[in-house]
């Protein structure tokens, strides 16, 4: 018999996945001569400016008209687009339009896990996870909470970052106990009889 080898865990392993991580990223993705390493750079540099002096309106309108217009011109499933819509769910984020947040989120890790990239699927699902939380109405909450929990199951399902993770999964499932009973209460609240 041959002696099994022990895991070594002294390899390096990946950085956990961050929501918004690669927004970030593109925030801060600037070469020491001040320019951004993209086709996009122009736009992507006004958009970096606008959010940094605190302008997160204008920041958000740049966004995704810079989005509408390179997903016309590259095609939408091209990576400076799946860049630039992730930077446009965090600006979202940002304005506190967590729906519209949510939603670009959400849709952007389902592309991603249909490309075949569950770190980015992953990243995209905890986006979609924080603006979640950031919704107010329980019941609105539950409709967003199981879509959102459909797809992070399915990421869970296969091998990557989200199975490594099944603790957020939980806390999500968690939350979605608290959201049934408040939505609940809201119900008997709103019930005039």
């Amino acid at each position: 018999a041959h002696p099994v080898p022990e895991e070594d865990d002294s390899a390096p392993k990946p950085a956990p996945v961050r929501e918004f991580e690669v927004a970030e990223t593109v925030m801060g993705a600037v070469e020491e001569d001040g320019t951004v390493p993209s086709p996009l750079a122009g736009p992507v540099g006004r958009i970096n400016e606008a959010v940094k002096t605190g302008r997160i309106q204008e920041a958000a309108e740049q966004a995704e008209l810079t989005t509408a217009q390179a997903t016309g011109a590259l095609g939408p499933e091209h990576p400076e687009v799946l860049r630039l819509r992730e930077l446009t769910a965090y600006i979202a984020y940002l304005t506190g339009d967590a729906l519209r947040s949510f939603h670009l989120s959400l849709d952007l890790a389902r592309l991603h896990h249909r490309l075949g990239d569950p770190r980015a699927a992953y990243g995209n699902v905890q986006s979609a996870a924080a603006a979640w939380r950031a919704v107010r109405d329980p019941l609105q909450g539950l409709h967003l909470g199981r879509d959102l929990l459909g797809v992070w199951t399915g990421l869970v399902a296969e091998p990557g970052p989200a199975a490594d993770d099944i603790e957020q999964l939980e806390s999500a499932r968690t939350r979605m106990g608290r959201l049934a009973e408040r939505a609940g209460a809201h119900a008997v609240d709103d019930n005039p009889y």
